[in-house]
């Protein structure tokens, strides 16, 4: 009997902290109880994210195991892509932390490509600087998860949104994400099974979706979304730390 999405990433939990979290390729042989091990990042030391992309003015800083990212200043909203193509059915999972609970929103983007395909990566696509518009209403498309919210124009929102863009559909409000005066360091897990997505915070579901009606509020979003890359975004106000990025693709997906 094949084990529930339940007990697969509760296995991924443990071997987060069993692993030795350094970057493998995808072509490595490392197959676990919830597939194949296909990025593994421990995000401690700046050349672990050499081949990261990073679109605005963010920074980031390297101390004790941890990835600190913010924008100097607080100038402008930023996107940190990693550099890791994922399969439509994957586990994802790092470990996330607030050092200014005073302002800041975090969104993972995932399943994004370019309108047509391209890699997000490819020339012929329009320069992104940060800006919003350029990820939700622009020329490519994903999903985006905001699982820390507590903006300075919309403070202490909490609940997690679900979009899928291009077209800025929001597809579930969920629950509570990480809360926005919180200082704990936070496990974040983010499971996409095809159409079915979900992102768990410390054991505790938050998002829980499958992407089958594809009009939303009047406007055709499109099939369910697959393959593509996966980036950390911070609006200005943000300072998050993070470590530990591991991703699986989902056996028998």
């Amino acid at each position: 009997m094949k084990p529930s999405i339940r007990q697969i990433i509760n296995a991924s939990l443990l071997l987060v902290f069993l692993s030795g979290c350094q970057q493998i390729n995808a072509t490595d042989e490392t197959e676990t109880e919830q597939g194949h091990l296909i990025y593994s990042n421990s995000l401690s030391q700046p050349a672990d994210v050499a081949d990261w992309i990073m679109e605005g003015p963010g920074k980031v800083e390297f101390s004790n195991g941890w990835m600190r990212m913010f924008s100097p200043n607080k100038a402008m909203h930023h996107v940190f892509w990693a550099p890791v193509k994922l399969p439509d059915s994957f586990i994802a999972q790092w470990q996330a932390q607030s050092l200014d609970p005073e302002a800041g929103l975090v969104i993972v983007f995932f399943a994004a490509k370019g309108v047509h395909g391209e890699n997000i990566f490819d020339p012929s696509l329009p320069e992104r600087d940060g800006t919003f518009t350029q990820y939700t209403e622009g020329a490519i498309r994903s999903y985006h998860i905001s699982y820390y919210a507590n903006a300075a124009h919309n403070p202490n929102r909490g609940h997690a949104n679900l979009r899928k863009n291009n077209t800025f559909s929001l597809l579930q409000q969920g629950e509570v994400g990480i809360p926005a005066d919180s200082t704990k360091v936070h496990n974040v897990r983010l499971v996409k099974q095809k159409a079915h997505v979900q992102m768990y915070i410390d054991e505790r579901l938050i998002i829980d979706y499958t992407d089958n009606q594809p009009v939303i509020d009047g406007t055709d979003t499109g099939p369910a979304l697959t393959d593509g890359w996966l980036g950390f975004r911070q609006m200005k106000w943000t300072t998050f730390q993070y470590r530990n990025l591991q991703i699986w693709e989902m056996k028998g997906a």
